[in-house]
């Protein structure tokens, strides 16, 4: 009887590494299919979608004698060089040579009539004379193979588009158009695979770098306990800058001005940052992204954030005036550096609908090599297999939303954008290490640090984040 126990006990024990083993494969080989947002056949629906990344040409130096060899090689016959003409004389310098392949002037044509632009006859290559080349890189249509043009010259990116009318995603597409439809209204739907180039590196910037106002804590009338009190009056408690100064004075009799408030919250953000952005949170493959508004100086501005939905920890955050890739892609950089070996396509990324969102991806393909999937929850109800899996995850960013809106509703909107940026910096530091979650039913926060423990009030908690971020920028700098 004991054998029969043993061998199905080992034989249970081979089925769960069977089952493991194959779970990871689909994990990484096999990704959940968007049926919300890939398959919406509608041309409707073809504006909100990512187009895969096309085939990229890089600039290569050749040598122009091995493309002559090669030439006579296949056509058995020499290339000659280009001929002027008898009624126009040749434009083209003496110095001039191909910075593609180094041909000289003698294979060089003047390809815009005397205007600075040439095109070498050996390789093909357009280029401008001592300034740069026009064409770096050449990017290939993956559906049909013919070259992009690029139409749209945006702030940081240019829009490719292949305008070859065979396409065959072009084709499918206007299959899919109303029968009915004006020939006038076909620019409402998009039809032609389309490519965003970006002209600004979003992965060279410095995340950790600090502003150029940053100053120096020299108490001259306070001390670092009553500056202390102001953090734990703003921040904790959600208070403006005057009621806090108010505060100050009616509690503590303590004459202090809302300008100082400001100076001290202004000057503990910059310093708390690095700690909060270094801290070891040891990530979970689980995250989640959003983006919700805010007004900066009455204007529109965004804040974006993403959270680990297991651990309910931010991650990344940003702030911007603008809801395009940019401020994306250095949040998802800010989240993935957390990370000691990124997952790859076991990660779980779940975002709203907007395109924003698989751009960014599409870069760090480019840059990184990182390859995840974006699972796109759209919509209020679940309408589809995707949103029933995933809605709970946005539904905790959604939740996080409404907790930064209940600390931010009180400034009525930010005066500065440094008001807005200290005052995110400083609520997410107080969201990750000070403030008691619910996930703990209260009693602790999101990430318990060994020397915040021992403080004996909340004040003592800021100077002690103070600390650590001192100490976190001291060996930044000794690093350099």
């Amino acid at each position: 009887m004991s054998s029969i126990i043993t061998y199905l006990l080992q034989y249970n024990q081979y089925l769960l590494r069977i089952i493991y083993q194959l779970t990871l494969f689909i994990a990484k080989h096999i990704p959940i299919k968007q049926w919300a947002f890939d398959d919406s056949h509608s041309p409707v629906y073809q504006k909100f979608k990512t187009d895969k990344l096309p085939i990229i040409k890089k600039f290569e130096k050749q040598d122009y004698s091995f493309l002559l060899e090669y030439y006579h090689w296949k056509y058995g016959k020499i290339l000659k060089p280009v001929q002027a003409h008898k009624s126009k004389p040749r434009t083209v310098p003496k110095e001039a040579v191909c910075p593609l392949c180094g041909a000289p002037h003698q294979y060089l044509y003047d390809n815009n009539g005397g205007n600075g632009q040439f095109q070498c006859k050996v390789c093909g290559q357009t280029f401008i004379n001592g300034e740069r080349v026009t064409s770096p890189l050449i990017l290939i249509c993956p559906y049909c193979g013919h070259t992009l043009v690029p139409v749209k010259d945006r702030k940081h990116f240019i829009v490719h588009k292949c305008i070859n009318k065979k396409c065959s995603y072009y084709t499918a597409n206007s299959k899919l158009l109303p029968k009915d439809l004006d020939p006038k209204d076909k620019y409402k739907y998009k039809l032609h695979y389309i490519y965003r180039e970006f002209t600004l590196d979003f992965f060279s910037m410095d995340l950790n770098q600090l502003p150029s106002w940053v100053t120096s804590f020299k108490f001259r009338k306070n001390n670092a306990h009553i500056m202390g009190l102001c953090l734990t009056y703003h921040v904790n408690l959600g208070l403006s800058l005057r009621k806090t100064a108010h505060a100050m004075r009616d509690i503590h009799n303590i004459n202090i001005s809302h300008a100082m408030v400001a100076s001290y919250a202004r000057t503990a953000s910059v310093l708390i940052k690095p700690f909060v952005d270094t801290y070891d949170y040891n990530p979970s493959i689980n995250l989640a992204a959003d983006e919700t508004y805010i007004k900066i100086k009455g204007l529109k501005g965004y804040v974006w954030i993403i959270m680990d939905t297991i651990s309910r920890s931010i991650l990344g955050y940003q702030v911007s005036k603008s809801r395009d890739v940019g401020p994306c892609i250095l949040t998802m950089r800010m989240a993935f550096d957390k990370f000691k070996e990124f997952p790859g396509k076991v990660l779980n990324f779940i975002a709203d609908g907007y395109s924003a969102y698989p751009l960014a991806a599409q870069q760090f393909k480019i840059e990184k090599d990182w390859d995840f999937n974006i699972t796109q929850v759209i919509g209020l109800s679940n309408d589809d297999e995707v949103s029933k899996v995933f809605r709970p995850y946005k539904q905790k960013i959604e939740r996080l939303n409404r907790t930064f809106k209940a600390s931010y509703r009180i400034t009525c909107g930010y005066g500065t954008d440094d008001g807005a940026y200290y005052g995110v910096n400083l609520w997410v530091a107080y969201y990750n290490f000070l403030r008691p979650h619910e996930l703990y039913k209260w009693k602790r926060p999101l990430n318990e640090v060994d020397m915040l423990k021992d403080a004996g009030n909340m004040p003592g908690k800021w100077q002690l984040l103070i600390y650590l971020g001192q100490q976190v920028i001291l060996n930044m700098q000794e690093s350099q």
